[in-house]
């Protein structure tokens, strides 16, 4: 059910009319043709850009067609007032039964109301956090992980098969650094077991990098599998132990952090068990295949001078040919992969398991590796598979406005497991989801848990709970009122006449769009606006019928009424709650 395709598929039975009289030609490309709220609401309850689209094809002045088109959709039943808006905008009044009817619609669809088939089951891949296995998450991880998860239940909810994934760089300089941290505190977990000295001597040697004390752990942990063993052992020997063992603890942390915000991935990719299978040789041979690869000189980098650059051949991917600024290396001096050629491969697995449509989730710092890595779908892909890199802004962390520091490599940031035991998973989710991904977002521990319209997630919930709350007391004060919603939607919804009542409808109405533009445009964010519109619209009636007893929701002496004011109070928290599913919040019965 989506009732603004229903009033889209009206203009377009009277645009074919047009053609049937011969006022248009036949044949016209509807496609761009669109139904939408007008941006203020007292033009109209939708508009159509119909005529502004079709006027060219069709060999007319906008504003004739638009006239013509308004005169066959002001002689419909359900149309009110249809008017011709600047060049050829047409803002149209829908009567109030076809709300009422939408508000039926929903009741009857109940928890399905919204589910689409927009995805037709397309295969989409999103990655998301794929935080280095260096410690566990920060805030600032939250936004990724957050907006990744939110997108793919959105991406669900109109009928994509989604899988959730997370992918472990588990290779290279950095990781390796991680494991010489560990040893120390693998030898510092000895204690006396060892001389001070072979510490002190290990840190001479070495220049640590990371100093977290959440790498205690591991220390201990190793020493109670491996005892003393690799005290006096190289680092040949101990190194791919150690740095197995971190990888698995940290992993397993960052796994316990994610869980306890609530995400879920299904699948954990490795960046090791690709290099150890031969794919980055694979994904390279592919591109060979199809003349994308050659031996060149690239010139220096912008900013570089000449006696900072080193020219020297190397093996380039032809990256230039799918819209990237420059071929990119593939193999550094030494004959090593490049950071790019092993996330060339893991892409390129993705699409061979089958994903049509691939989103990864990044931070905003890495803005500058996009274009190289669209180019590299494009040209696996043969321009088949599409990619869509979202970038989501710092998150800065405050309390009551001042900045809270973070230093994950210093180990005195603030984890993110700290913030959920401080303000909650719901609070932390919901507030993620208040800025779009690319926008700054400014995290305030103090007002997040502010109880006043200012704080989106509390009027949210509060109008959850408000709906919650008149159910709960009809149940109690009406036993012959029922709150079936079959029931509900077959009541007396004719009596819902109320300006405020008819803009709660036509908000409900328009869910199943919402849905579908977030969706397509990949920004959940706009869930977030929506359900706070929605729930400022709802407290504005609650506070008229504080000082208008006749649109109180539960009128003694009106029992149709009230069913009917019922049967909107449901569907108003069956929508909230919908929409917070996909936000993955929990909606609160009551507020305490």
């Amino acid at each position: 059910m989506n009732p603004f395709q229903d009033l889209r598929a009206m203009v377009i039975a009277e645009l074919d009319a047009l053609a049937r009289d011969g006022a248009l030609p036949d044949g016209l490309d509807t496609a761009r043709v669109a139904v939408e709220p007008p941006r203020d609401s007292r033009h109209g309850d939708i508009a159509t850009n119909a005529a502004m689209v079709l006027a060219k094809p069709a060999g007319m002045k906008p504003r004739d067609l638009a006239t013509a088109l308004a005169e066959r959709l002001g002689a419909r039943e359900m149309v009110t007032e249809a008017a011709v808006a600047g060049p050829g905008f047409i803002n149209l009044r829908i009567a109030a039964e076809f709300w009422q009817d939408c508000l039926a619609g929903l009741l009857r669809a109940g928890a399905d109301y919204g589910r689409g088939e927009l995805g037709a089951g397309v295969k989409v891949n999103v990655e998301y956090v794929s935080v280095n296995p260096t410690g566990p998450l920060h805030v600032g991880h939250a936004r990724g992980a957050v907006f990744g998860d939110a997108l793919a239940a959105l991406l669900e909810r109109v009928g994509f098969d989604v899988t959730r994934e997370y992918y472990i760089n588990d290779a290279g300089a950095q990781v390796d650094k991680l494991a010489y941290a560990v040893y120390w505190r693998y030898l510092e977990a000895l204690g006396d077991a060892i001389s001070e000295e072979v510490i002190e001597d290990f840190l001479a040697d070495t220049d640590l990098e990371y100093r977290g004390d959440y790498l205690v752990p591991v220390g201990e942990a190793l020493v109670r599998k491996f005892g003393t063993k690799f005290v006096d052992a190289g680092s040949d020997e101990w190194l791919p132990v150690v740095r197995d063992f971190t990888i698995g603890m940290l992993m397993e942390m960052i796994r316990d952090d994610l869980a306890a915000l609530g995400v879920h991935q299904e699948v954990f990719s490795t960046e090791s068990a690709l290099v150890g299978a031969g794919r980055v040789e694979a994904a390279v041979a592919l591109l060979e295949r199809n003349g994308l690869i050659y031996t060149g000189v690239l010139e220096p980098p912008k900013g570089k001078k000449p006696d900072d650059w080193e020219p020297r051949p190397q093996m380039l991917f032809r990256s230039s040919d799918f819209g990237d600024d420059v071929d990119r290396p593939l193999k550094k001096s030494d004959g090593s992969w490049t950071y790019f050629a092993p996330d060339i491969a893991y892409h390129l697995d993705k699409i061979e398991r089958g994903a049509a449509v691939l989103i990864d989730v990044w931070g905003a710092d890495h803005g500058g590796y996009v274009k190289r890595m669209k180019a590299a779908v494009k040209a696996l892909s043969g321009g088949e598979v599409e990619l869509d890199v979202k970038l989501c802004q710092m998150v800065k962390l405050l309390r009551d406005g001042e900045p809270v520091k973070m230093s994950k490599r210093a180990g005195t940031f603030v984890t993110l497991r700290e913030v959920i035991d401080e303000v909650g998973k719901d609070v932390v989710r919901f507030i993620m989801l208040t800025r779009k991904n690319d926008a700054a977002l400014e995290f305030d521990l103090a007002k997040v848990l502010e109880q006043s319209r200012d704080n989106p997630v509390f009027y949210v919930q509060y109008a959850h709970a408000r709906c919650r709350s008149v159910l709960r007391h009809a149940e109690e004060a009406f036993s012959g009122v029922s709150q079936d919603p079959e029931a509900l939607a077959a009541g007396p919804l004719a009596r819902l006449t109320d300006s405020g009542e008819l803009d709660l409808m036509r908000r409900l109405a328009l869910w199943p769009r919402l849905l579908e533009g977030a969706a397509e445009a990949h920004e959940p964010h706009r869930v977030a606006f929506y359900l706070y519109d929605l729930a400022a619209a709802f407290h504005a009636f609650w506070t008229k019928g504080r000082d208008q007893a006749r649109l109180r929701f539960l009128l003694e002496d009106e029992p149709e009424l009230t069913a009917a004011r019922l049967a909107l109070v449901q569907a108003i928290a069956q929508v909230i709650a919908s929409g917070l599913a996909v936000m993955g919040v929990e909606p609160v019965e009551e507020m305490r």
